[in-house]
């Protein structure tokens, strides 16, 4: 059964579930709908993304957009389907929306230019890690350790996992970089 959501600053960190690509689809398929004048690439990124990955039971999905200014007119769009508009949500570069199930806050989007920062990372670090399972596993174990630690501080259990994204995309980029080099090479 598919239990989705946790209370704003909580951190709940529950066993992959399959279901839960099937809940980014239907969530697509809506985006699609509401976004169909728009020119915006709809991704399912974060942990529920990841096959086998333990993750807190929110689906995050990214909009990429041209820019960020592009990205405003999102705004009423995707309040007008139940997400309420945060800001830049405390991470410069981005517009975030939450959906809410009641207190539950379900579904995240961050809307980032698709050349962005941002919008690469959240990429280069879901394929890397659906490439690599037994990142997964290390990944899994790392969210586990501390969600008991900070299972009701949201802030430092992110920080807490922070180097360990950031050495992954490091990783991921220098393989990308590889690869562009070898197929320049030919």
């Amino acid at each position: 059964m598919l239990n989705l959501g946790l209370i704003s600053g909580t951190v709940k960190i529950e066993e992959y579930n399959p279901e839960w690509k099937g809940e980014f689809l239907k969530e697509e398929t809506l985006l699609k709908k509401q976004l169909r004048d728009y020119d915006v690439d709809i991704q399912h990124v974060g942990s529920t993304s990841l096959v086998g990955c333990y993750a807190k039971p929110i689906i995050d999905i990214a909009i990429g957009v041209e820019s960020l200014e592009y990205g405003e007119q999102l705004i009423p769009a995707l309040c007008n389907i139940g997400y309420i508009y945060d800001g830049d949500g405390h991470i410069p570069g981005r517009h975030f929306f939450k959906k809410k199930d009641g207190e539950l806050s379900t579904h995240y989007i961050h809307v980032e230019s698709i050349n962005g920062k941002l919008w690469n990372n959240h990429i280069l670090f879901r394929d890397y890690l659906n490439k690599h399972p037994i990142i997964i596993i290390e990944y899994s174990n790392l969210k586990k350790h501390l969600e008991k630690d900070f299972f009701d501080n949201i802030n430092k259990y992110a920080i807490g996992k922070n180097p360990f994204i950031q050495k992954v995309i490091e990783t991921a980029k220098g393989e990308k970089n590889k690869f562009i080099q070898n197929e320049s090479n030919f």
